[in-house]
């Protein structure tokens, strides 16, 4: 009986979902996910991938996953502590710390990882996060684990998180004060203020934590967005992903070296989690080196992005605030967005509509993601798709 109720009641929430264009239907991929895509047989511009570089598909990342596979095996056998680290995970560590002008580095399998593993293991019941109502999933759920205070500051509202820095300082009531923010927010493509929110922290002693998921290998010359506002001196935790710009997986904290030695003693997903297999790791090193040497990549995307918001805007297309790659169409209601996303899917662009709870309700938009790899000629047969919907359906 009790098998008998979950069923139903999951049919009933499924239900709900699809009625309401909130259900996200998952396209399995047959191949590589590049500027093009291969579903069910159909090619596609993708629009829709983190892969911001291309360096998902570049030769020398393949080949250095394959080199390091043959000679350290097809997984690290063991937690980092025991004797899962491997001579690629000190290297890969070593080169994260100097990409992001930090003493030391930590690497963790995912990014949703680091912010589970550091907010937790700095914070705890005693303390108080100031956090940006924007922050992604994973901070939320960082700081929850956490059992500190949580005090949500209106997104990037620098008169708002002053007077909430001020009030929790006054109260007396926390040993430690964090303020933690996306870098760049994921949804929007907009930068945080980070020169304001270095200044508040130095005013109240804060502890200062970005995650620069959307940052790293995209501004200040592929280090992010600390870098790019000159701030590396003053952020005590910069967080990152291995699976976005850096196109393979995995994520890392950079900081003190006192920090990277307490994160490697008391972060539970390092202590309890497989480490990172070697022909990945082998690739995240590869691609730091390639983003070392040259800003080729970086300015390919730029350029790529540049041109897709041009034409968006010609059109008539509300494409909000973003600073960076990261492209919104703003459509607003949901089962508008899902409709408009499936009328891209059948014209060959797969643009993903992404919708509550993702985003708040009546935010729904098409995100576009233009990377390195695009030539102008696919992003040019994207637009002509959008232009032929957005007319169609009533958008411009």
């Amino acid at each position: 009986m009790a098998g008998i109720m979950l069923q139903k009641w999951l049919q009933d929430q499924l239900d709900g979902l699809r009625s309401n264009g909130l259900y996200n239907e998952i396209d399995p991929l047959q191949g590589a996910n590049g500027p093009t895509i291969r579903i069910s047989g159909r090619t596609f511009v993708n629009l829709s991938s983190n892969n911001y570089l291309g360096l998902a598909t570049d030769s020398r990342l393949i080949d250095a996953a394959i080199a390091a596979t043959r000679q350290y095996g097809a997984g690290a056998g063991a937690v980092r502590t025991i004797n899962g680290t491997l001579e690629l995970h000190a290297e890969l560590e070593r080169k994260l710390a100097a990409f992001k002008h930090t003493e030391s580095a930590i690497a963790y399998q995912s990014g949703f990882n680091c912010n589970m593993a550091a907010i937790s293991a700095v914070v705890d019941g005693g303390d108080a996060i100031l956090s940006d109502e924007l922050n992604h999933a994973s901070i939320i759920d960082g700081c929850r684990l956490s059992r500190a205070t949580i005090i949500r500051y209106r997104h990037s509202d620098m008169d708002d998180l002053r007077a909430k820095a001020m009030e929790a300082r006054a109260s007396g009531k926390y040993a430690k004060i964090m303020v933690i923010t996306d870098g760049v927010f994921s949804m929007d493509g907009d930068i945080a203020k980070l020169p304001d929110i270095a200044a508040i922290a130095d005013e109240f002693e804060l502890i200062t934590y970005v995650d620069d998921a959307h940052g790293s290998g995209v501004l200040g010359g592929g280090a992010g967005t600390v870098k790019h506002f000159g701030l590396s001196e003053r952020i005590d935790l910069q967080i990152g992903t291995l699976s976005k710009a850096i196109g393979v997986v995995g994520g890392y904290v950079a900081g003190s070296k006192l920090l990277i030695d307490w994160l490697k003693v008391r972060s539970r997903p390092f202590l309890f989690s497989t480490a990172q297999p070697p022909g990945p790791v082998a690739s995240c090193i590869a691609a730091i080196d390639i983003l070392s040497s040259s800003e080729e990549l970086q300015a390919a995307m730029w350029a790529r992005a540049d041109y897709l918001k041009r034409g968006l805007k010609a059109l008539g297309f509300d494409i909000g605030r973003s600073e960076t790659p990261i492209t919104p169409v703003m459509i607003g209601d949901e089962s508008l967005t899902q409709t408009f996303s499936r009328e891209l899917y059948e014209a060959g662009v797969y643009a993903k509509g992404i919708v509550f709870p993702t985003v708040p309700k009546g935010a729904g938009r098409i995100r576009n993601m233009p990377t390195a790899a695009h030539t102008e000629s696919m992003l040019d047969e994207a637009l002509s798709a959008y232009e032929r919907i957005g007319r169609k359906l009533g958008v411009i």
